[in-house]
């Protein structure tokens, strides 16, 4: 009897055998359909891999670059071009510059098979369903994404990378693939593979690439065109540091190496700049520059671009320089070749040319051009002028450097002391017209930042480039024949067919005589003036310091009968504005004697070896070359060293021991650290010397 309130048990249920069955069917068909998947899939990619062509560096890169070369035409300066790239054999890249390589991109590149599944589904996925570029984990899928040189978000292209990097670790050493690489991978400024890059950034062959420039290079691999950016000039040292960690890490360089090494300086870029902006204004275009393999002879001559970089590491300051810029230009006179510029330190941190691009004021280096203007009115060198210190013409009363006042002297020693009151009188006597007009013809651009006809101008109130100062020079080194500036000799088609050959375009300025008479006057600055200095270049020459009011720019221009050339120095704040000299390279002000004379000295004298010592024309005057020792401007001083209190040890027999004074000195050294900002024109104001 079943009791009350007690369920009903109900018997053991079983499954029904049919469901079961259908159950480990479907299970079963799941597993052979996989299974079939992947032996058809496998096969498949077999096939594929089987019928796979691997294309050549040759077939990646596709565009011809513009080569650049030196004015011996020898010699290459760098490339530029959509795809600047030029094949090397791996046994041409030193060890060490492959072992960066492998640091920064595929650490375990000799112990893997060359794909990675885990690094292959993590770039699937996230190009193509997150939008966030990952690249391939090896050099052999980054070689396979290469090749294919797209950059489509799709299965279909990550199926083909998979596929050629299969394909590629099947039939290819692990020396080819790396060197297949090496010869295509990108490094930015334009520069495919690693040949390219090393002449794009160091000028040098691979082969000569040191530790810390390969290391560098290879830290551009990850994402040249972001890391090469000067606003990302730490992303490139720290990648750099990543790169010198990890070859200590592989015992491809020691640890103490590792510890040592610095991060190298690349060329500067702005001899090429300059010569692909000339080619554009020329009427080429990028597609020219870019495809047609075009090759430009420069005008730039390898020893004197490299005296004038030792020139000014060697003689620059290098206290007190932040803000500072220093630009330089040599030129042929005659013909208007750019032998030699100095824009900067390095095109990568700071583009902009101080030589083409920067400006400054004048000063001083002005006043040859109102003395032209008054021999041609008749005034001689020993015409007597009021040298007196302060002077008012009209409205504007003005001062001598240091309030000097030198009385009664002559044009020439007016213009040996670059005396300012003599030179604004001059300008008053024979007319702002004139004055404004011989700055015109001797190369002075007519946009120059404040060329304003006003008699002030002959103390270099406007603010010229470099580049045209030094041109301005070397219409009266040339007897008075302007030619225009230019730094292209020669362009040759791909097929060597000459497209382009120099012709100088020249006009005559002034007079032969008034040109020889400036440049009498101009060598008695350099043998008894304030541009004493430059006499050490030890041959005949010519030249002018130019120093601003307030001290806010220094130049020194000058010339033999070879070459001409001008420096300026001038330093600016944060935001670009022009501020006060003194003080940099412990100097209480810098005049364009000290510092722009020592550079341009250095400069010159590296420029001219091998060249003949040629004579300038006899002054067409009577006055005779001034042969007195040369003295530099006393003004000139530095800024003195603080001198320490006494003090007195007391001893059982009380004495003072006194410590000695140390004496005050300077040393003007090499290699100026330059804290860059984008010039600003200056307010044009009156200068000192």
């Amino acid at each position: 009897m079943v009791k009350r309130g007690q369920p009903t048990p109900r018997p053991p249920q079983r499954r029904p055998r049919k469901q079961s069955k259908v159950k480990w069917r479907l299970f079963g068909g799941i597993v052979t359909l996989g299974l079939l998947a992947a032996v058809v899939g496998g096969a498949l990619l077999a096939f594929a891999v089987s019928v796979t062509q691997i294309p050549t560096p040759k077939e990646v890169a596709r565009a011809q670059t513009t080569i650049v070369m030196w004015a011996d035409g020898e010699k290459e300066i760098g490339r530029f071009g959509e795809y600047n790239r030029t094949d090397v054999a791996l046994t041409q890249v030193p060890i060490h510059v492959q072992a960066a390589v492998l640091a920064a991109e595929d650490r375990s590149f000799y112990s893997h098979k060359g794909f990675s599944i885990q690094g292959f589904a993590r770039a699937l996925f996230s190009n193509i369903f997150s939008g966030t570029r990952v690249g391939g984990s090896t050099i052999t899928q980054q070689y396979a994404k290469l090749a294919f040189l797209t950059q489509e978000k799709s299965i279909i292209r990550k199926v083909k990378e998979l596929v050629l990097a299969i394909k590629l670790e099947s039939v290819e050493s692990k020396g080819q693939i790396l060197e297949a690489y090496l010869n295509t991978a990108y490094f930015g400024r334009g520069a495919y593979g690693i040949q390219a890059a090393a002449r794009t950034y160091f000028a040098l062959d691979v082969s000569q690439l040191s530790v810390s420039q390969g290391a560098a290079l290879a830290a551009l691999l990850q994402a040249p065109s972001a890391t090469e950016k000067i606003e990302n000039r730490d992303r490139w040292t720290n990648r750099w540091q990543y790169v010198i960690n990890g070859m200590a890490k592989s015992k491809a360089i020691s640890d103490s190496d590792a510890k040592t090494l610095t991060f190298p300086d690349s060329i500067p870029g702005y001899l090429l700049y300059s010569i692909r902006k000339e080619m554009l204004e020329r009427g080429y275009t990028e597609d020219d520059l870019n495809l047609r393999g075009l090759r430009v002879v420069s005008t730039f001559e390898e020893q004197a671009q490299t005296g004038m970089v030792d020139g000014v590491t060697k003689e620059a300051p290098t206290t007190k320089t932040e803000g500072l810029r220093i630009g330089m230009a040599s030129i042929r006179p005659g013909t208007g070749e750019v032998v030699a510029m100095y824009g900067g330190p390095d095109y990568v941190t700071e583009p902009l040319n101080n030589a083409t691009q920067a400006i400054a004021q004048a000063g001083s280096t002005f006043k040859p051009f109102a003395l032209a203007a008054a021999f041609e009115q008749g005034i001689a060198l020993d015409t007597i002028w009021n040298g007196d210190s302060p002077r008012t013409f009209g409205d504007y009363t003005l001062n001598n450097y240091s309030k000097k006042s030198f009385g009664q002297i002559t044009l020439l020693q007016a213009t040996e002391n670059s005396v300012n009151t003599v030179y604004v009188d001059l300008a008053s006597t024979i007319g702002k017209d004139k004055v404004f007009d011989s700055t015109l013809r001797a190369g002075i651009p007519a946009d120059t930042p404040g060329m304003i006809n006003d008699i002030t101008l002959v103390l270099g109130t406007a603010s010229p480039h470099v580049l045209d100062v030094a041109s301005a020079y070397a219409t009266f080194a040339a007897r008075g024949i302007y030619a225009k500036p230019t730094m292209i000799k020669e362009i040759y088609g791909a097929n060597d067919g000459l497209l382009f050959q120099i012709s100088p375009e020249t006009k005559r300025a002034y007079s032969t005589q008034v040109a020889d008479e400036v440049s009498f006057a101009l060598q008695q600055v350099i043998n008894v003036g304030t541009g004493v200095r430059a006499k050490a270049i030890g041959r005949p020459a010519a030249g002018k310091t130019g120093t601003t009011d307030g001290n806010k720019s220094a130049w020194f221009a000058g010339y033999t009968p070879q070459l001409a050339t001008a420096v300026m120095m001038v330093k600016q704040d944060a935001s670009g504005n022009p501020i006060s000299l003194a003080g940099t390279g412990g100097m209480k002000s810098v005049t364009g004697g000290s510092f722009p004379a020592l550079m341009w000295t250095a400069y010159m004298k590296a420029a001219h070896v091998g060249l003949p010592v040629l004579e300038f024309a006899p002054s067409p005057g009577v006055i005779p070359i001034n042969t007195a020792p040369a003295i530099p401007d006393p003004d000139e001083t530095l800024i003195p060293v603080v001198v320490p209190t006494l003090v007195v040890t007391p001893t059982p027999t009380p004495t003072a021991t006194i410590t000695p004074t140390p004496t005050a000195t300077i040393t003007i050294t090499p290699t100026p650290t330059v804290t860059v900002t984008v010039t600003a024109t200056p307010t044009p104001s009156p200068t000192t010397s």
